[in-house]
């Protein structure tokens, strides 16, 4: 038996699951907005920032390599890399709609948090734009494809658990560096989420297969 050629659509939804993306994309959003509510008028760190970065510095930096191993998985150098063997993964299963998908949403959110979402914020750390963080946006952005358009149900899960594990320890990373601080990775993940999120559910509704209706045809007798 070969595999068809023909282009997979997007995985069939549950209700709950049809229910619970835009309930997610909602929270992301609502996220992404209210942080910078916090940010201090002069700029600078949150008071919840500086409770975690002094516990971070005071904890590890007498260590710093622990810093370059925490913030590895967000690496420009891993992630694409990631992202191609996501959109490789559907591709070498002839499921091109969600190659596609994995390929370009990801992308598609970086250039909106590069051009949209930083400039608008214009939180500034040593002289560039911080919030919400590019590196944490491409990363959670990338896995977030993935986890939308598989079909698995328990590789969804362990990417979801993966990705809690990875992005505390990539937050303290890039605190220990001042490449940013925590609220700038907790926005950037949740505006990750919201949209990849939010391109997935038109991409869902193009891509869906229509059910055949059964046929009440009778065959005729033979």
């Amino acid at each position: 038996m070969t595999r068809s050629t023909t282009p997979a659509a997007a995985p069939a939804d549950s209700w709950t699951r049809r229910a619970a993306l835009p309930a997610v994309m909602l929270t992301g959003v609502i996220v992404t907005l209210v942080v910078p509510l916090s940010f201090p008028a002069g700029g600078g760190s949150t008071g919840a920032d500086l409770t975690l970065e002094r516990t971070i510095h005071s904890a590890l930096d007498a260590h710093t390599w622990v810093y370059r191993v925490l913030v590895f998985p967000s690496n420009s150098y891993v992630v694409l890399p990631l992202l191609f063997v996501s959109a490789a993964w559907f591709a070498s299963r002839r499921q091109w709609w969600l190659a596609g998908f994995a390929l370009v949403a990801p992308e598609l959110a970086v250039t909106v948090n590069t051009f949209a979402l930083k400039p608008f914020w214009e939180r500034k750390l040593d002289h560039f734009l911080a919030y919400p963080s590019g590196h944490t946006v491409q990363l959670v952005a990338v896995v977030t494809a993935f986890a939308l358009v598989t079909e698995s149900g328990r590789v969804r899960t362990a990417t979801g658990i993966v990705m809690v594990a990875v992005l505390p320890a990539v937050m303290i990373g890039m605190v220990g560096f001042g490449y940013h601080h925590p609220t700038d990775v907790l926005g950037g993940t949740t505006a990750a989420v919201a949209l990849v999120t939010a391109l997935y559910l038109p991409f869902r509704y193009l891509t869906a297969t229509p059910v055949a209706a059964p046929s009440n045809t009778t065959p005729p007798p033979r």
